[in-house]
């Protein structure tokens, strides 16, 4: 049977967790993901664990925060002046903002704590800093 390498489009069912179990994200119900193996389209993590697979095989893929969503940066912690968000907006622990930067681009931040006067915000990736886990299928080789 053929074995999954570098350059080759390849199918996966999977289901990812975090260490204590819970899912983050699965494709049941949804088509297998489809990438190109070595492509840059899905995390290095995935890439490099599905190399060597054949159709139909099944495992469990450790990945590290370096090869996921990066390590949990500090210096993407800040705190703002509540009167710097819109009025319309009532600040939630967990709500997640799209704030427009000098350069216009728009970056999305998390709440992370909420005082009198200031809002702290997050904008790592709400997965940076986590190993992630993956149950992985392979459906196609193409």
């Amino acid at each position: 049977m053929d074995q999954v390498k570098n350059g080759d489009r390849v199918k996966i069912n999977y289901t990812g967790k975090l260490e204590d179990g819970n899912v983050f994200d699965s494709s049941q119900n949804r088509p297998p993901l489809d990438f190109v193996v070595g492509g840059g389209d899905v995390m290095p993590g995935i890439e490099n664990g599905v190399i060597g697979m054949e159709v139909g095989d099944t495992k469990t893929i450790e990945i590290l925060p370096e090869e996921a969503f990066g390590p949990k940066r500090k210096e993407l912690v800040v705190e703002v002046m509540k009167g710097d968000i819109p009025n319309h907006i009532t600040p939630t622990i967990g709500q997640r903002l799209q704030i427009r930067m000098p350069d216009d681009q728009y970056i999305t931040v998390t709440i992370i704590e909420i005082n009198e006067d200031t809002l702290t915000l997050d904008a790592n990736h709400p997965l940076a800093g986590y190993t992630l886990l993956f149950d992985i299928e392979l459906v196609e080789i193409s």
